[in-house]
């Protein structure tokens, strides 16, 4: 009946990696957006906003610059 050896080393880092993997996902759920729906947010908006201007009346009375 001989002991397990245990390599402490592996043992911390193996703990290290899973405090690291922990606080990730908690920021993952605290901040969590990826690049792509950032990107596609962005793109979504954009378009919004040319639909938007693309239906302006030209002469708005509410345009500072068409002001007399």
């Amino acid at each position: 009946m001989a002991a397990e050896i245990i390599n402490l080393r592996s043992v911390k880092k193996a703990r290290k990696r899973a405090e690291a993997r922990a606080q990730a996902d908690a920021n993952v759920a605290k901040f969590g957006r990826s690049k792509a729906d950032k990107r596609a947010e962005d793109a979504a908006k954009a378009k919004a906003k040319q639909v938007l201007d693309g239906h302006a009346i030209e002469g708005d009375a509410s345009d500072p610059k068409d002001a007399p």
